[in-house]
């Protein structure tokens, strides 16, 4: 029995026709996974002002992040309060100090240094929301702090920690860094075992409970929760 054999034109055709139903099935949306936006990794160096509100107790910080040399720095002021320097290396080393004439330091020795660049790896997405002006992207990491990022630029414009804490990024200078000078803690922070001042109840307070501030327990950028693992 003789098999049929198909015409030049009809394998043409067949050859179109899969190609053409190739196409379909690899660049279809509604076959191809869809993927949620991750968090921009931060900057290896930046500078930013940030507004803080805790439950309408308000702060400023002067944020420095420089990842390269293994350091960041907030220079806390809170409302009509004291000027606080809360300096922090990667080797788990900080200092939370003051530079008036009452010369009060505290210093700690964590496990785990400051937050690394990609920290918000594996963070959850949960969507878009406005605030503060911006239509931002949202992620929520170990339910310890929600991150938003503007959709457009993709700079952080606001955060909130467990605790309520509030970050309201006003500015964020990418590349901008700080002096080596002004990295240096004042030298009566080594002048007694475990830091200066040890027994102030000001800084003693602040450091080890954060109920001033905060510093170890959700301060802007500290590692101490294992964030930065």
């Amino acid at each position: 029995m003789t098999k049929p054999v198909l015409s030049t034109s009809t394998s043409t055709s067949i050859s179109v026709l899969v190609i053409f139903l190739g196409f379909i099935f690899f660049s279809s949306p509604s076959i191809e996974a869809s993927t949620d936006p991750t968090p921009t990794p931060w900057p290896l160096q930046f500078h930013s002002i940030l507004f803080m509100n805790y439950s309408g107790s308000l702060s400023l910080i002067d944020l420095w992040y420089d990842w390269p040399k293994g350091r960041n720095f907030n220079i806390i002021q809170d409302q009509l309060g004291k000027l606080l320097y809360d300096l922090e290396w990667n080797n788990g080393t900080s200092f939370l100090y003051t530079l008036d004439s009452n010369k009060e330091c505290r210093s700690a020795q964590l496990e785990v240094g400051i937050l690394r660049p990609n920290w918000l790896d594996g963070a959850t997405y949960l969507g878009q929301r406005h605030v503060d002006g911006f239509l931002c992207n949202v992620w929520e990491k170990v339910d310890f702090i929600w991150y938003y990022e503007d959709v457009v630029t993709k700079r952080p414009v606001h955060w909130v920690f467990y605790t309520g804490r509030e970050a309201h990024v006003m500015t964020f200078e990418v590349g901008a860094t700080l002096v080596d000078a002004k990295w240096q803690a004042p030298v009566y922070c080594f002048g007694h075992q475990n830091g200066g001042n040890r027994n102030n109840p000001m800084i003693a307070e602040s450091a080890i409970t954060g109920t001033s501030h905060q510093s170890l327990l959700d301060g802007v950028l500290r590692g101490s929760l294992s964030l930065s693992m």
